[in-house]
C-alpha cells in the first residue's frame, strides 16, 4: 500500500463536483492514489474555494474554466446523473481520461453517444460493488475449477421498482432504482456476464424480484426487500459444488462436507479441506482494511483507473460497454411489468 505522498509518477487530475457525497468518498480516497489534485470544480464559490485552500489546489466554477487553465490528465467527475453525459463527453472531447461516478446517466441512448466521443482515453465508472473486496473474491471463487459451473445469483437488497416504468423513464429526477439498484444489478453483471432477458414481478407496493437470464443459462434473482435501516445487503453464488455468501462485508464460502444419507452423524469431521471459509474485516484495529473505502470497493475503482492510465491499457471492468449493458438492463426492469423483455 503506497500512500499519495510516496507515489514518484502521479497524474495531473481534476476534481468536478465537490458536494456531500464527493467530499466524503471520493476526495479522500485521493491520498491513496498515485495523483496531485490540481483543481476542482464545483458551482458554489464558497465551497470550492474552502475545499481549494484545503487541498492545496485551484478552485474553477466550470469545468470549460478549468480546462482552460490547467494541464491536467484526468478528471473524477460526481455531480448528478443528469449532468454526467454532459461533462463526460465534455472531457473527452478535450482528449481528458475520466473516471464517473454512478449513475452514469438517465437513459442507456447516453452512454452511447459518450461511447461515440471516446478515441483512446481510459473511462471508469465507480460500480463500487464491482469493485469490493467481497466481489473480487466472488469472482476468484466462481472462476475456480473447484466451484463448479456457476448455475444461479440472489442478490437481497432493500428497494421498490416505480410501478409506472414508463413514467420513471420519463422523469427528470434520478429514482431510486437508478441511484442504487444498480448495485445489486451490476454485482450480477459482472459475475454472469451479459443478459438476454429481464422479468419484474412485483405488488403493488413495488416489492417484489428482478429476474435476470444471463446468455450462459445462469439465473439471476435480485430481490427486492424491505428492512430496517442501517441497510442489510445479501448476495448469493451458486455453483455445481460450493456455494458463496455475502451479508455485508462478511463472506462465507460453504465447501460441504464428506457426506453420505443416513450415515454422516458428524457435521465437523476432521481435517480443513472442508466445511465453511470465513473472511470478513476485524473492526478491532484502525487499519485501513476496516474503512468504508476499502470495505465498499470506491478506493479499488479509484485505483484501476489511475493503473489503467499509468499502465497504458484499457479497462476491462467498469467500462462504458459495461455500463450500456446495465443501462438497458436497468430501463428492461422499469418496462417488463410481468412480461419478459429480451434484449440485443
Amino acid at each position: 500500500m503506497s500512500y499519495q505522498r510516496e507515489f514518484k509518477n502521479k497524474i495531473k487530475v481534476g476534481i468536478i463536483g465537490i458536494g456531500s457525497h464527493s467530499y466524503r468518498n471520493i476526495l479522500p480516497a485521493m491520498n491513496y492514489l498515485p495523483v496531485q489534485v490540481t483543481a476542482v470544480c464545483n458551482r458554489n464559490l464558497d465551497i470550492g474555494r474552502v475545499t481549494a485552500e484545503q487541498y492545496g489546489c485551484t478552485h474553477y466554477q466550470s469545468p470549460v474554466e478549468m480546462y482552460d487553465h490547467e494541464e491536467i490528465d484526468a478528471v473524477f467527475i460526481s455531480v448528478s446523473a443528469q449532468l454526467h453525459p454532459r461533462f463526460v463527453i465534455e472531457a473527452l472531447d478535450r482528449g481528458k481520461h475520466v473516471w464517473v461516478e454512478k449513475p452514469i446517466a438517465m437513459r442507456a441512448h447516453d452512454v452511447e453517444a459518450m461511447l461515440a466521443h471516446r478515441t483512446d482515453q481510459v473511462v471508469v465508472v465507480g460500480y463500487k460493488k464491482v469493485f469490493s473486496p467481497a466481489a473480487q473474491k466472488a469472482t476468484e471463487i466462481v472462476n475456480s475449477d473447484k466451484f463448479g459451473e456457476l448455475q444461479s445469483m440472489l442478490s437481497v437488497y432493500p428497494m421498490t421498482v416505480p410501478l409506472d416504468g414508463k413514467k420513471a423513464l420519463a422523469a427528470p429526477d434520478v429514482s431510486n432504482w437508478l441511484n442504487n439498484g444498480i448495485h445489486p444489478l451490476s454485482f450480477m453483471m459482472a459475475l454472469g456476464g451479459k443478459v438476454a432477458g429481464v422479468t419484474t414481478l412485483c405488488n403493488d407496493a413495488g416489492r417484489g424480484i428482478v429476474a435476470l437470464h444471463f446468455a450462459s443459462g445462469v439465473m439471476g434473482n435480485f430481490h427486492m426487500s424491505s428492512g430496517p435501516q442501517p441497510r442489510l445487503e445479501r448476495y448469493a453464488v451458486y455453483g455445481e459444488s460450493w456455494q458463496l455468501d455475502i451479508e455485508n462485508s462478511r463472506i462465507t464460502l460453504h465447501r460441504g462436507i464428506p457426506f453420505s444419507y443416513k450415515e454422516t452423524t458428524n457435521y465437523a469431521p476432521p481435517g480443513d479441506g472442508h466445511g465453511a471459509i470465513v473472511w470478513e474485516p476485524s473492526n478491532c484495529m484502525a487499519t485501513l482494511e476496516n474503512k468504508a473505502l476499502f470495505t465498499q470497493g470506491m478506493y479499488f475503482e479509484m485505483k484501476y483507473f489511475c493503473d489503467c492510465i499509468l499502465e497504458k491499457i484499457q479497462p476491462e471492468k467498469g467500462t462504458l460497454e459495461f455500463s450500456l449493458e446495465l443501462m438497458k438492463v436497468y430501463e428492461a426492469g422499469l418496462l417488463s411489468a410481468g412480461k419478459t423483455i429480451y434484449l440485443d
